[in-house]
């Protein structure tokens, strides 16, 4: 059974390097959402498949989720001493992957062949994947004027009231190429949402009119709730659903994904929720979900996979 990890972000990312603990290289595609992408400082960077490379990769920062651990700060620290923008951080270390990928760009490779030579090179088996080659930047429509992603979420700190979300040139794009292959092909056997922002890691790729449409056949697709106990683990989340008129609840994130999935996946904390969950029609695995340590991922992965396997018949 091949399966589909829809990823973004620090949550996104530990879930994906869960899976690859249990799954072969073969039956793993995780693809990564590209709406966070932005340059700076000349530089094409690519926050979400970053976190999940270097996670994958084994280098990222475990205080944090992303970034490289024991990393160090000399470039930004000239920078800002040189009057240049410091508001966005990049590690030395991680610098050389912006560089390379950026020289990459320029010399006309494609974004998921780039993608695919870095992970190469970071000894990475499993196959990570642009959602997309073409860019969809994201964009969050606030209550003081639009913004792109990186500016709310890092230069703002996410403080802005969020009335809307949009992915710039989402229905025109389509999915990178390796991952066309795999749905032409007909691979994917199952679909799991990650317990990312499902507003601003997993909306993005749902933008895809191809993507929806793999969506609406018999697959099981699966999201892993990132709420727990009424709070995002990391992130805006909870913040966004109050914004949108949505509970900070497995309810909420339940309905957000109305008619996409056909299981979720709750933390034991909001073992309340599961009747009026199984009541809407989804099936439901209720269980450990806070990825604390690697054998946690390791175990909730396995007992995903079993669920869906039990979608799948």
């Amino acid at each position: 059974m091949v399966c589909l990890a829809l990823a973004g972000g620090v949550g996104g990312a530990r879930m994906a390097h869960g899976l690859s603990m249990v799954l072969h290289p073969e039956d793993l595609i995780i693809a990564v959402n590209v709406g966070d992408d932005f340059t700076h400082l000349g530089l094409r960077i690519c926050p979400d498949l970053d976190t999940v490379m270097y996670t994958l990769a084994g280098l990222a920062n475990p205080e944090t989720g992303w970034g490289i651990e024991d990393e160090t700060w000399n470039v930004m620290n000239s920078i800002k001493k040189l009057g240049g923008p410091d508001w966005f951080a990049l590690g030395d270390r991680d610098l050389a992957t912006h560089l390379e990928r950026t020289r990459q760009l320029a010399a006309g490779t494609k974004h998921s062949d780039v993608t695919k030579s870095l992970c190469h090179r970071l000894d990475i088996a499993h196959k990570i994947v642009p959602i997309s080659e073409q860019a969809i930047p994201t964009i969050v429509e606030t209550a003081e004027g639009d913004l792109s992603f990186q500016e709310y979420f890092v230069k703002q700190k996410c403080k802005p009231q969020v009335t809307g979300v949009r992915f710039a040139g989402a229905t025109e794009a389509g999915l990178s190429h390796p991952l066309r292959h795999a749905i032409d092909a007909g691979e994917i056997d199952c679909v799991i949402c990650c317990p990312s922002n499902p507003f601003l890691s997993i909306d993005p790729i749902l933008a895809l009119p191809e993507m929806r449409e793999l969506l609406t056949t018999a697959l099981p697709v699966v999201a892993i709730s990132p709420i727990v106990g009424g709070r995002a683990i990391k992130g805006p989340a909870a913040k966004l659903m109050r914004e949108f008129g949505l509970p900070p609840s497995t309810l909420g994130i339940a309905a957000h994904y109305s008619g996409i999935i056909n299981g979720i996946v709750i933390d034991t904390a909001d073992e309340a929720d599961v009747l009026a969950l199984r009541e809407s029609g989804l099936k439901v695995l209720l269980t450990d979900t806070v990825m604390t340590t690697d054998e946690v991922r390791e175990t909730l992965a396995r007992q995903v996979l079993t669920f869906v396997r039990s979608l799948h018949g």
